[in-house]
Formats: structure tokens, sequence, C-alpha cells
């Protein structure tokens, strides 16, 4: 696995620090209702796309797909988060011109693929996708995503079935927050570790502390390993946990403050944090430099989505589809 460094440790925590503010922003921004719909945001779960990023193939093979919980990600694979922040407001300089929103980030120019709203969807897709790669032989693995209540979805049982008969070089990761939407994994199932569930199929499986992007970086990159040498998928369940409820219209009544207080004891923030300062990595003046760096940023994001325009109405044409012998609505795109 390539090294984890002193530059790793500083990366992990600008990034990290940087996803925390941008979801904080969004927050704030949907008090103010100008992100509209449904919000959920990644407080808490960094960890898990830190150490996944660490050992992908970054802009070259590599792909990832997830559920609805989907604005860090693609960021964190090299999409410009100005983008990211126009799109959750609807405006057309975003990564869909406004139409995607909040649960449907896409980008496949870094392979990206979503952001998908229907639960559990995006499992056989993410298998899908690594039959692609496995036919055409392209050397890429699939990181497909999903949260603990997806996880009860008849259609991992399918894709878990055809990866394994097919050795496809995918990687499942659950992301077991705890709660699903708002109900815990001791009220949804008689067993409460999920990756169990690979051992019906002779999947290699396990669990993950998903607080800690060291211990993540190296189970993803047994797992991409194992995917790349033609020996097939392995399924992951990171446990992490989630500060914020399901979505900004959760009360969470499901769980207590105390509760949530305890798990930022281990937030993987502060845990890499520790580090640099363990370590003299960074001075304390330097790591202020890089928090005032991310609050820069994070209000340079904000300021471009609220001055961006919101898309024209012909928009709505453009991106249906063009008929040549049906001439009477113009496409422009």
């Amino acid at each position: 696995m390539k090294p984890i460094t002193k530059e790793t440790y500083l990366d992990w925590y600008e990034q990290m620090q940087f996803w925390r503010k941008f979801e904080d922003k969004l927050a704030a921004l949907y008090i103010q209702q100008k992100v509209r719909g449904f919000l959920h945001l990644y407080n808490g779960q960094e960890a898990v796309l830190a150490g996944a990023l660490h050992v992908m193939n970054l802009g070259g093979k590599d792909k990832m797909i997830t559920a609805y919980r989907n604005h860090v990600q693609p960021i964190g694979m090299g999409v410009d988060p100005r983008k990211v922040m126009a799109e959750l407001l609807g405006k057309v300089t975003g990564t869909s011109k406004g139409m995607g929103g909040s649960m449907h980030i896409f980008s496949k120019e870094h392979g990206f693929y979503g952001g998908h709203g229907i639960v559990g969807a995006q499992i056989p897709v993410g298998a899908g996708m690594a039959f692609a790669d496995k036919y055409f032989e392209t050397g890429g693995v699939t990181l497909t995503y999903f949260g603990d209540g997806a996880a009860r979805q008849g259609s991992l049982h399918e894709a878990f079935n055809m990866a394994m008969l097919w050795k496809l070089p995918v990687v499942f990761i659950c992301e077991n927050n705890g709660y699903a939407m708002g109900t815990s994994v001791e009220r949804t199932a008689n067993h409460t570790d999920i990756w169990k569930l690979g051992l019906g199929y002779e999947m290699p499986c396990g669990p993950v502390d998903g607080m800690n992007p060291v211990k993540v970086a190296e189970a993803m990159h047994e797992a991409m390993e194992r995917a790349r040498r033609g020996d097939g998928p392995t399924f992951l369940e990171m446990k992490t946990y989630r500060y914020r409820g399901h979505s900004m219209s959760d009360a969470q009544l499901y769980r207590t403050k105390d509760e949530v207080e305890e798990y930022k004891k281990i937030d993987p923030i502060t845990q890499v944090l520790d580090v640099i300062k363990e370590k003299k990595y960074a001075t304390d003046e330097e790591i202020e430099a890089i928090d005032e760096r991310v609050k820069d940023l994070v209000e340079e994001c904000a300021t471009f989505a609220e001055e961006s325009p919101f898309p024209e109405a012909q928009q709505l044409y453009d991106v249906v589809y063009e008929q040549e012998n049906y001439p009477f609505i113009p496409h422009r795109l």
C-alpha cells in the first residue's frame, strides 16, 4: 500500500475538515431555504472516504457509486466543490446544471457515478459497472457504497451472487452508521454484524473501524488488490456514525444527545489531528492556516453558488432527447 506519511495526515486533515465545514454550510443554507428538498449530511463518516481515496486510482480506472449521502465523495475525487454546491442550490453552474440536486451528484469525468435516491438501487448497478470493467479488461475496480438500511434489500443478494459467480472487480461497502433512516440495526434484523451476509456467498468479508482512515485504507487496499488480481469481490462493513440526522428533517428522537457526544470522542478528524500534533507534523499556526483555507474555500463555494443563475425553462427540453423528424422543440446543448 502507498505509505501513510506526514503529507497524508496533513492532506487528510484538510480534506476532512473541508468536507465537514462544507456540509455545515449546506445545513445553514437549507435552514435559509436555499437548498430545497432533502439534504443528507456526511458529518462523522469522513474517514470512510478519506481512507478509500488513499488507495484508489483517481482520475483513471477506479470508480465509485453510492446512495444519496453523496456531496463530499465527488469533491474528494476531484470535482470542483463550487459546482457541487451550485448543484445543491439548483443553479445552472452545478454538476448537472441544477437538475440533479442533493441526492444525484454525478461526474463520469471523475469516475463518480452517483448519488442514487432509491434505497439499494446502486448495489446491482455497481456490480454492473464492475462487469463492464472485467469484460473490457480495463483493470478498474468499482467501490459500491450503501447504508445499513439498504443491506435489507433483496437486490443486494442478487448482486452478491452474480459478483461471486463471475468474480467481478467490485468492493461492496456498507457504511453502517447505526440507524438507517431512524431505526437501529438491532430492530431490523436478528444479527448486528452486517458483514456476515457475505459468508452465505463465500465472499471475503469483515468489519472495519470506519472512524479511522488508516484502518479503512488498509482494508480497502487488500480488497482492491484482490479485485485487480481477478479474484473477485469483497464485502466490508465500515462501522461508523453520523452526528446529524438521517436528513435535515430528522428530529432524531431515536437516540440521545449523550450518545452522539460519546461518538464525538472518536471523531475521525480529531483522531487525525491528534496524530499530527503528537508527531509534530504541523505547528498550531500551520493548523490554523489550514483551518483558514478551509473556511475561505467554503465561503467561495457558497458565494459562487448563490450568485449563479437558475436554469432557463428551455433547459427542460434540452435534456430529454432530440428527434430529427420532430423539429418543433429546439435543442441547444
